[in-house]
């Protein structure tokens, strides 16, 4: 098979197509066929270095959408199946073309749902729905302030939200991406970059809940909260640090969540690709490219220029 790996920590021009061995499944995994993938932060990181990786050579890919080369576990051939963990699987990461994922790990596409579409849904929407749902306990008529709107978490957790009959604030750090975020029905975009957030929006009405993912902005975060908020720290994309007034998070009853690793449940997956499948969801692809062409598409992930998602199709 082929499989786009580094072979030493660097930037995206470590990146290489290189013959790799097939898949070996074992008595619990699935064989399949890698149509599309995506690029992440995480992918960035593991390539630096600054996420070291267990063993190099290394094939990154946080999730797959493909087809299912052997009968296994119930799946057929030519069935059409997304993991959100196809880095855990034999044959390494979504950047390669042939991976073996537990059969537990694999969810069912429905016929609507382009392989494109599955992976820029994938692992972000299964992040997205498990810190607004599944940690923060979002309630219809709720209102939630979702940093960073543009990131793949950010645009399609807006989108969740509004699904959920929730008033929607984010942060956008231009005018272009502030204008693709009320178009996907945020109720109000703070520029980060020339407004103070926390106080933007206190003053707009606060929210009951938070989704963190720069960390960095953590005060900010509890500025914005209603008494008796909750945080769900999900990313740190600013980096790991934050300074915060300890006495104004214990008088606001606070409630910040670690979110760890997060991914909500193989059910609540389908369930998310139905909402797809029905048009009710739509998941941003920014850049659609051959996976031939990783480097370039890491370099324009680390621009931070972008709405949504950068997918990688397999030829």
């Amino acid at each position: 098979m082929k499989a786009v790996q580094f072979a030493q920590y660097g930037g995206p021009e470590v990146l290489q197509v290189y013959d790799a061995p097939d898949p070996i499944p074992d008595s619990t995994d699935v064989l399949i066929q890698v149509k599309a993938t995506t690029v992440n932060h995480l992918d960035l990181f593991q390539r630096d270095g600054s996420r070291p990786v267990p063993a190099l050579p290394f094939t990154p890919g946080l999730e797959a959408a493909g087809v299912v080369l052997k009968d296994s576990h119930g799946f057929h051939t030519g069935d059409r199946v997304m993991t959100t963990r196809a880095i855990e699987a034999k044959g390494g990461g979504g950047y390669a073309s042939r991976i073996a994922p537990r059969a537990a790990d694999l969810v069912r596409m429905p016929a609507a749902v382009s392989f494109e579409e599955a992976v820029a849904t994938g692992l972000t929407s299964s992040t997205a729905w498990g810190s607004l749902f599944d940690l923060g306990h979002l309630q219809a008529g709720e209102r939630v302030l979702i940093w960073a709107g543009s990131s793949g978490v950010g645009s399609i957790a807006i989108q969740f939200a509004k699904y959920a009959r929730c008033w929607v604030a984010t942060t956008a750090g231009s005018s272009k991406k502030a204008t693709e975020l009320r178009n996907l029905g945020a109720d109000l975009v703070v520029n980060h970059k020339e407004q103070n957030v926390g106080q933007a929006i206190h003053d707009a009405g606060g929210v009951n809940l938070v989704i963190e993912l720069v960390s960095t902005t953590l005060q900010s975060s509890i500025d914005a909260c209603l008494n008796d908020g909750r945080i769900v720290l999900i990313g740190n994309l600013g980096g790991q640090q934050a300074t915060v007034d300890t006495q104004i998070c214990r008088l606001k009853r606070i409630n910040v969540i670690g979110g760890g690793q997060l991914r909500t449940s193989k059910e609540n997956e389908e369930r998310i690709l139905q909402l797809v499948a029905d048009k009710l969801i739509h998941p941003i692809i920014a850049r659609s490219m051959p996976i031939e062409k990783t480097a370039e598409a890491h370099r324009i992930l680390d621009s931070a220029e972008i709405v949504g998602k950068i997918v990688l199709v397999h030829s």
